[in-house]
Order: C-alpha cells, then sequence, then structure tokens
C-alpha cells in the first residue's frame, strides 16, 4: 500500500546559470529533486530547455520574476516596471508597495506576466506550476493576475509559501525578528491565496519549506525538519548551484553547493522514507499529487 504522505522537492532558479542548471540537473538523476522552476529570462534558459527537454520525468513550471531580474517584455512597453535596461528594482518591498498603487505599474504588470507565460510555452515544455522570483507571485495584485488568465495558460499549481515559524525558529534561530515579521506577512498572504486558488481550481500545496531558511537548506537542517512535519503534501524548495567562474550567484557563497548535497544526500532519503513520504515526478499523480 502506497503511502498518503507526498513530498516534491523543487530547485528554482533553473536558467540562472549554467552552474545552476548542472546542480538542478545532478540533484534530479542522483537525488529527490523531481521539479524546477524555470526563469525564462535567465542567461543559461536555452541551456535549462535543453536538459529538461532530454530529463522528461523532471517537471518544469514558471519561476515568476518581477524583481532582481531581466523583464521578457522590452523595456519601451513595461516603463514604469523596469530601467532602460529592461532590469527590474532589486528592493522587493519597494517594487511591492509600486505594485499595489501606481495604476500605471499595475496594468504592465499584467503584460509582463503574460510575456513570461508567453515565452515559457514557447519552449514546448508542459508547465507543471508557477511560483515566483523572492515569492513576488503571492503579491496580491499579481497573485489576482495569474488567477484571472489561468484558464487561458493552462496554470494548474502555485507555490503558496506556509511553513510553521515554531519549527524554523527551533533549528535556525539566526534573523529571528526578520523570520517573524516575514512569517506574520506571509501568513496573511497565504490565506488570501487560499481562497483565490480553491475558487479557481488552483492547487496548492499544505506547507512549503524553504522560505524561513532560504540558503539554508542543508542536510542537517533537513534531517531535524522533515521528522517533524505533520501535514501530508508538502513541498520543499532550495537553490543547488555549482560555483562557476564568469557565473553570479544566486545565493551566499556555499550555500548553493550545501544545498546540492542535502538532495543528493543518502540519509534525507531515509528520513523520508521513515516518515512515509513519497516522491516523483509532480507528473505522476499515482505518487505525487498537489
Amino acid at each position: 500500500m502506497k503511502s498518503k504522505r507526498s513530498v516534491i522537492f523543487t530547485g528554482d532558479d533553473f536558467g540562472f546559470s549554467r552552474g545552476v542548471n548542472r546542480a538542478i540537473i545532478e540533484a534530479h538523476e542522483r537525488g529527490v529533486l523531481t521539479r524546477a522552476s524555470l526563469m525564462v529570462t535567465g542567461e543559461a534558459v536555452e541551456e535549462a530547455v535543453v536538459l529538461a527537454k532530454t530529463h522528461p520525468r523532471l517537471a518544469v513550471g514558471l519561476h515568476l520574476v518581477l524583481v532582481c531580474g531581466k523583464s521578457a517584455a522590452s523595456p519601451s512597453e513595461i516603463p514604469h516596471l523596469v530601467d532602460n535596461a529592461g532590469r527590474f528594482p532589486t528592493q522587493p518591498i519597494r517594487a511591492g508597495l509600486k505594485y499595489q498603487f501606481n495604476r500605471q505599474a499595475r496594468q504592465e504588470l499584467r503584460f509582463e506576466i503574460r510575456a513570461q507565460l508567453k515565452r515559457f510555452l514557447s519552449t514546448g515544455l508542459p508547465l507543471s506550476h508557477v511560483d515566483g522570483h523572492l515569492h513576488m507571485h503571492i503579491h496580491p495584485v499579481v497573485l489576482r493576475a495569474l488567477v484571472e488568465i489561468s484558464t487561458e495558460f493552462d496554470i494548474k499549481a502555485i507555490r503558496l509559501p506556509y511553513e510553521e515559524l515554531s519549527l524554523a525558529l527551533r533549528f535556525d534561530r539566526s534573523g529571528v525578528a526578520a523570520k517573524i515579521i516575514w512569517a506574520w506577512l506571509f501568513k496573511r498572504l497565504r490565506c488570501y491565496g487560499e481562497r483565490s486558488l480553491r475558487k479557481a481550481g488552483i492547487e496548492f500545496t499544505d506547507r512549503v519549506y524553504g522560505w524561513l531558511s532560504s540558503s539554508r537548506m542543508t542536510e542537517e537542517y533537513l534531517l531535524r525538519l522533515i521528522p517533524q512535519i505533520r501535514a501530508d503534501r508538502i513541498e520543499i524548495y532550495s537553490h543547488p548551484a555549482y560555483e562557476t567562474e564568469g557565473e553570479p550567484l544566486n545565493g551566499s557563497c556555499g550555500a548553493e553547493q550545501a544545498e546540492l548535497a542535502a538532495l543528493i544526500s543518502d540519509k534525507v532519503r531515509e528520513a523520508l522514507v521513515l516518515n512515509g513520504f513519497t516522491w516523483a515526478d509532480a507528473r505522476d499523480a499515482e505518487e505525487v499529487a498537489l
């Protein structure tokens, strides 16, 4: 009899760099990673698409970039969102306020969201899910736009970050004040998101682990976390990467390779089995259902 507990492991920033691509594919081939989130404007996106097509068991979704990255639309089409080089703001809070209160920015957001979804579909890859860089996709304006066009683009699942603050603080006391603030904010965004996604028939997991310990999803952290998880349908995401000369980092120095090590760890795999979790391609309904 199969376990009723399921976990999806996602690697974010697919297409950001060759080092990220290499790590995601290794974590998929050798470890527990079952899903990747593609940056369609990333520097190594073409390589990522080729790799995804040669690894059909890797489910791929859109990693929507609306901050700290490049746009799909030209700067002249979305002048209130990006600079002349087509780059979004690097400060998420300031960007979020602008997206909330600037009417022109809100209109351009819809245009850019559609542009990124169209670019994803142009790859020929099935759209597994949608999430966002720095979770900007759960901003109410952005999430509302995604829900409105979900049928057109066949958006079946969207990440709604939610994890227990008590667990995060028990295993990692760094940045306590920031974690408390973000947990409060994300809980409210989650409540809004649940109502919107349920009404639209878009799926989401019960818990999403990774945002309160971003860049610290190590083997040690996962081995402490997994036995404490009480939810039955969960996602664990991280940012595996190899540091490659001449390429930017998508996290703090050394953190990406520690997260890759966790994804290919035999100890992590054993902990999942001992706690009744199965993991598989997110498109395999018998193994993992969102």
